[in-house]
């Protein structure tokens, strides 16, 4: 089912479009902007993003992705490659009758589908906007080769296995588990030896978080305890699969215009030499029609840091949407 905004009226609608079905808020009126969510997240990280772009005459359009929410969500890893989420995007834009060319927004894994949006169907899109994980060109060899000197603490590693985390995460409720993601502020996330990653990482003391109401923490916690994890896990288990399956775009270059925004004290910039590549030129390099600003924050950043997250998507969708 399909949740969508008309002016401050909820509805509901099936947005199944032959294949996996989405649940997605929108806005009816104006130039369409697709709002991609990341870990461990749902439509509502974009809640204020939404109300700003429906002032300014956009329609925003933010679906629970593949296993998250509302959508549906397939137990087997093999569902859950980049073809497939690209796929799914291209087909919920078709089923909503939008545009050939839509503005998109990501964050996290969003961004990486935004990526891959713009890379494999450049044709749909008119500018995007990315937060947290800048774009990176095919590497040599697979994700888990690369990530293997880190240990098998470090949480993209334990979260390949199936089932792992997953068996990990009941040690705790839902919206610990949620918590717990949503507090770090480490500068690497990898646990000690012997040591789940959940269990490593520290649920924030704050009641509530700083961004995020217990109310709006217990509106993800209910999606979360219905659907579970284990969809959401299973894209970082695609990674090596999605480096094999892009292998015909190794070397390729972002040719649609693009904004990067990063929070300086996001762990993901800090780490992967990703802050160096993004300031020294390397991310231009491949996305060579770019802009970049790297704003106060961690990693939520369009719910920790909201109106200057608003204020820069705006300043940059102005720009093409008055052409």
């Amino acid at each position: 089912m399909a949740s969508i905004d008309t002016g401050g009226k909820d509805e509901k609608q099936s947005t199944a479009h032959g294949g996996p079905k989405h649940g997605v808020r929108r806005r009816r009126l104006g130039p369409a902007v697709l709002l991609l969510h990341g870990f461990p997240e749902l439509w509502l990280s974009w809640r204020h993003q939404m109300a700003a772009l429906a002032a300014r005459g956009f329609r925003a359009l933010a679906p629970d992705l593949r296993g998250y929410g509302d959508s549906s969500a397939p137990t087997d890893p093999a569902a859950y490659t980049v073809l497939h989420l690209v796929g799914d995007a291209v087909a919920l834009l078709d089923h909503l009758r939008l545009p050939k060319c839509v503005f998109v927004v990501g964050h996290d894994l969003g961004a990486q589908v935004a990526w891959h949006l713009c890379l494999l169907r450049p044709d749909r899109v008119r500018a995007v906007v990315v937060l947290g994980v800048p774009y990176f060109p095919r590497a040599a060899r697979p994700a888990t080769e690369i990530f293997a000197a880190l240990g098998d603490g470090f949480y993209i590693t334990q979260f390949q296995e199936p089932g792992r985390a997953e068996k990990a995460f009941t040690r705790y409720d839902v919206a610990t588990v949620l918590k717990k993601f949503y507090s770090i502020e480490l500068d690497s996330i990898t646990a000690p030896p012997g040591v789940e990653i959940i269990d490593f990482l520290e649920a924030s003391s704050s009641s509530p978080l700083p961004w995020m109401t217990d109310e709006e923490l217990g509106q993800y916690a209910e999606k979360f305890q219905k659907s579970g994890f284990t969809g959401p896990l299973n894209y970082y288990r695609m990674m090596d699969t999605n480096w094999r399956l892009t292998a015909p775009w190794h070397g390729a270059k972002i040719t649609v215009p693009a904004k990067f925004i990063a929070g300086k004290k996001d762990t993901g910039f800090e780490s992967f030499g990703t802050k160096r590549y993004v300031e020294s030129g390397g991310l231009k390099s491949n996305v060579p029609d770019l802009e970049v600003a790297i704003i106060k924050g961690h990693h939520y950043l369009q719910q920790e840091q909201a109106e200057r997250v608003n204020t820069e998507i705006l300043s940059f969708l102005d720009k093409f949407s008055k052409n």
